[in-house]
């Protein structure tokens, strides 16, 4: 698809003569495949190559054939394949595009890799071992599976002959594109070799990566970092910032298939690199943000480059959306439906810097997809003496669908309340769509767009409740046949199209259309508690009367009022029986009364019956409404109040009120604050004592964990539904009383430990067993210059190793503050005390103290075992209980042993091991000494000296 001219040709030639001069033929290439066949599983397999046709033109005259092998992805005996060439068409003077193609029948689905060995590769490639004999390799692997339909491999439309500059960026891209719409990842490989006619491959040898491989103090081009070879995983931009060292390179990389979260396949494409040290800079093209159109629109965008070197430009665009494959003519079967987009000018026609390209495309239903689609502009400079460069810039474009329009509902007219809901012929009716149904309770408003914000249901609150067509404009919602609750209850309803795979996507989430269903019956409006008791409790109910006139439905009238215990109960029971005939009698009210309202919650329901054919019959039955139920729990320093009710109203978005008890006037309650609460977990208040509604009064105290205080609440809450006209809805809980708990944590102790004085400490000061002596004091007031919570106990805790857990060892009752650790075999320890408050509240651990014991090892160098019992033994100056372990040798003159020991505190009577006296004289030792010491495996230390014996 490129063209030069007949001057930058013959440079070019030139310039690479040292690489060509020992070439065979393959410079890059890559398999494809697709489906053929709906009937069987029969693919076309493809090998696109380019070949060398200056120093490998002979070879590639040759090559009219090439061996497809077709094995299982987990192993197993593999098939081969030939395959004839059926094109060779010239990209430019110095390459060939070659086409090898024949149909392959796969047997059973599975995962198979398709791949082609070729002898053989460019002599001198720079980042491997002997490229000369080293058999050219490319393969795909692809999953065979009947439902995944025509199922077609990406394809790469971008030809892989850019020329990179030493110090320069180079970018690559394979402008790949997937017919089918599944979305496509990136990632580096390494190439292989394979032998010709065979399965047999493997990595090639001595392979470097081009960036840091042969020059590890390469840098990028701005150098300011390292070089780089990467690809991008979700554009495919393959980049090497920058090249060092000029030669020829192969590199690969895989592009993965993807279809609804399940890799399908993946294609290598291997290809070279050709990197000359010249004075050329490479032209650039202004950054290109990607873009978003609704289906129908026209994507229009302006491409600018410039060269650096003023040098003249080519530029050129690649992609599915052009229908162009390699050599720039059009695809058979097309990639995609009309229209096809366009580039101008002519990449034949250089341009002046800085040059401008008008990129176009009509985009139309048959286009939306959930995968962008991507476009590769590409400039390249035509320099007069040197190397031919060039860059280019990924241009991604999403097509969506439009939002569906016209939604409306009206209450069905069937026998189980439900909705119709109609809707505008949705515009892209595309095959194997669907129109989603959503629904849920309340209606909040809200519009969607596909480019900014599709809309997700779920987050929204809504669910599915039908699918249907794409070409149907019409759904009936009864709930499953349950039917949708009457009165009281608006419905929001929104659809939305999703598309069938390989293309995917929604549309974006129609507008709400709202509504509820008209109610022929009362609804409950009042369930509050007037009486806390456990077996006197009282709690008044009301509801409205129906909305009709007496007579609109034939009478007399009853309600029945049901009784549940729990906010959730189910087992209800008719508790009272009121006929009526709707006049002006207060038939609306009924007052519950010998309730256990301190251990329950109560839950009610009314049904209304209609007199028919001169019997009561049922006209319908209300949402049951339970008491409100307050519950509390002991905070710092205060009360925590909790409450709830199960009612058809909403008590969201209101101010609760809460109310305590006075003191020393009981019964009576004082408004204390009004609690703004939105969703339900936040109907709660903490009580610290302040009054915060001032207008009656303030009846702020102190909270004292010695007394108890006494609340209810009023929860406020309304229907929603405008023809349920009843005002604010006001119910009482329960009274509660509780005591509040001091949970503030004492402040942590200032922690002393007796230390050993080394220094003046003899072999006299050494007991068998050692004590450590540990003293803290308690603070007032913490950092923050708060009172500290009084103490009732200390807890003390205990390591050997300061690197180990702490455990507990003892508790002290305050006042005292201080604690003895008796019966230890040295003094090596670490501890920390924390103080409990009389709620039972731990502080945090004081600081931590160690005791280490004293390392030193003293001998003398004198002792008369004569048995006068003065100065008879051999033993240390120092403590013995300091010492882990002791090898203890003696010698003579001679430098023979006489006498070895292991024990810490020696003893030694001036006899040699075997018991024999010892004259008189002078004796040499080495002693080899581990201490006990907080470091856990401490190192030994080994003492040399003399000690003269004298009888």
């Amino acid at each position: 698809m490129r063209h030069l001219t007949l001057r930058i040709l013959l440079f070019l030639l030139c310039i690479c003569s040292a690489y060509y001069s020992h070439a065979t033929h393959v410079r890059a290439g890559e398999i494809t495949a697709k489906r053929i066949s709906d009937r069987d599983l029969t693919y076309k397999l493809t090998l696109n190559t380019y070949h060398d046709e200056i120093g490998g033109r002979m070879a590639s005259d040759g090559q009219n054939d090439v061996t497809f092998c077709i094995r299982p992805f987990s192993g197993g005996t593999g098939s081969t394949l030939l395959a004839k060439r059926v094109k060779r068409t010239p990209i430019n003077t110095a390459t060939s595009l070659n086409i090898f193609e024949e149909n392959f029948t796969f047997s059973s689905p599975g995962v198979y890799v398709i791949s082609v060995g070729i002898e053989n590769r460019n002599d001198g490639v720079v980042n491997m071992a002997n490229s000369v004999n080293t058999p050219f390799y490319v393969e795909t692997v692809l999953v065979i599976n009947a439902s995944l339909g025509l199922n077609r491999t990406p394809v790469m439309l971008n030809p892989p002959l850019d020329s990179a500059r030493v110090g320069q960026k180079f970018c690559h891209n394979p402008a790949a594109f997937d017919a089918d719409g599944d979305s496509l990842a990136y990632r580096l490989s390494i190439p292989k070799q394979g032998t010709p006619g065979t399965c047999i491959n493997r990595n090639v040898n001595g392979y470097r990566d081009p960036a840091l491989g042969i020059n590890p103090d390469a840098k990028n081009e701005l150098q300011n970092g390292p070089a780089t070879f990467t690809i991008n995983a979700i554009t495919g931009d393959l980049c090497w910032d920058a090249p060092a060292v000029a030669g020829i390179y192969n590199v690969a990389f895989i592009i993965e298939e993807w279809r609804d979260g399940v890799k399908i396949g993946e294609v290598v494409r291997d290809m070279q690199i050709v990197v000359a040290d010249a004075i050329n800079r490479r032209p650039l093209i202004d950054p290109i943000a990607n873009v978003c159109v609704e289906a129908g629109q026209t994507v229009t965008q302006l491409v600018r480059a410039q060269d650096p070197d003023n040098n003249r430009l080519l530029l050129s665009a690649y992609g599915g959306v052009f229908n162009l494959d390699p050599e720039g003519k059009p695809i058979a079967p097309p990639l995609i439906s009309l229209d096809f987009a366009t580039f101008t000018p002519a990449v034949t026609q250089p341009l002046t810097s800085p040059a401008v390209g008008t990129f176009k495309w009509l985009t139309n239903c048959a286009h939306v997809r959930e995968a962008p689609y991507d476009v590769v502009f590409k400039v390249e400079d035509i320099p007069n003496r040197s190397i031919q460069l060039a860059s280019l810039e990924s241009f991604s474009i999403r097509v969506v669908s439009p939002k569906p329009v016209g939604l409306a509902a009206k209450a069905s007219t069937g026998a189980i309340p439900g909705f119709t809901l109609t809707w505008t012929a949705y515009r892209c009716q595309l095959p194997g769509a669907q129109v989603v149904i959503y629904r849920k309770e309340g209606c909040t408003g809200g519009t969607f767009s596909g480019c900014t914000n599709p809309g997700d249901p779920v987050a929204l609150g809504y669910t599915e409740v039908g699918r249907v067509p794409v070409a149907t404009t019409t759904s009936t919602d009864d709930n499953n046949g349950l039917g949708l609750k009457k009165g009281g209850v608006q419905y929001s309803y929104r659809i939305r199209v999703i598309f069938a795979l390989p293309q995917g996507g929604t549309s974006p989430l129609s507008d709400e259309t709202c509504l509820d269903l008209p109610a022929q019956i009362p609804v409950l409006t009042n369930v509050t508690v007037d009486t806390t008791s456990t077996n006197k409790g009282v709690i008044t109910v009301r509801w409205t009367r129906p909305p009709f006139k007496p007579g609109d439905v034939p009478g007399p009238y009853q309600y029945r009022l049901s009784r549940a215990t729990g906010l959730n109960g189910t087992d209800f029971t008719v508790i009272a029986t009121i006929n009526t005939n709707l006049g002006n009698q207060p038939d609306t009210v009924f007052v519950d009364r010998n309730l256990n309202t301190v251990q329950n919650a109560y839950r009610y329901r009314l049904e209304f019956f209609y007199t028919f054919n001169g019997t009561l019959a049922t006209l319908g039955t209300t949402e049951a409404a339970s008491s409100v139920r307050l519950s509390i729990v002991p905070a710092s320093l205060g009360l925590r109040l909790n409450w709830q009710a199960v009612v058809p109203w909403r008590n969201e978005n209101q101010r609760h009120r809460v109310y305590r008890e006075v003191r020393n006037r009981p019964g009576t309650f004082n408004l204390i604050a009004e609690v703004p609460v939105q969703a339900a977990n936040t109907f709660t208040y903490v009580d610290d004592g302040t009054d915060r509604f001032l207008a009656d009064g303030n009846a702020t105290v102190k909270l004292t964990t010695d007394s108890s205080y006494c609340y209810r609440v009023e929860t406020v809450g309304t229907y929603d539904n405008p023809r349920i006209q009843v005002g604010q809805l006001f119910n009482l809980s329960q009274i509660v009383c509780a005591v509040p708990a001091d949970s503030t944590k004492p402040c942590p102790p200032v922690l002393k430990i007796d230390a050993l004085d080394c220094a003046n400490l003899t072999s006299a000061d050494c007991p068998e067993k050692v004590s450590n002596s540990i003293n803290w004091t308690y603070p007032a007031k913490n950092a923050n210059n708060q009172d500290c919570a009084p103490v009732v106990t200390y807890n003390v805790y205990y390591t050997r190793y300061p690197d180990e857990a702490f455990s507990k060892i003892g508790q002290t009752t305050a006042p005292l503050v201080n604690f003895l650790h008796t019966g230890l075999d040295s003094y090596a320890g670490c501890y920390y005390v924390t103080a409990i408050s009389r709620f039972g509240t731990e502080s945090a651990r004081s600081n931590v103290v160690c005791n280490d014991n004293c390392a030193a090892y003293k001998l003398p160098n004198v002792f008369t075992p004569n048995g006068d019992g003065k100065n008879d033994l051999f033993k240390p100056l120092t403590c013995s209980v300091f010492v882990e372990s002791v090898t203890f040798v003696v010698y003579n003159r001679w430098g023979n042993k006489i006498f070895e020991t292991n024990s810490p505190s020696l003893n030694w009577d001036g006899k040699t091991s075997d018991g024999q006296e010892l004259p008189s004289g002078t004796y040499f030792y080495q002693a080899t000494v581990k201490f006990k010491t907080l470091q856990k495996g401490s190192e030994s230390s080994t003492l040399k000296g003399w000690v003269q014996l004298i009888r």
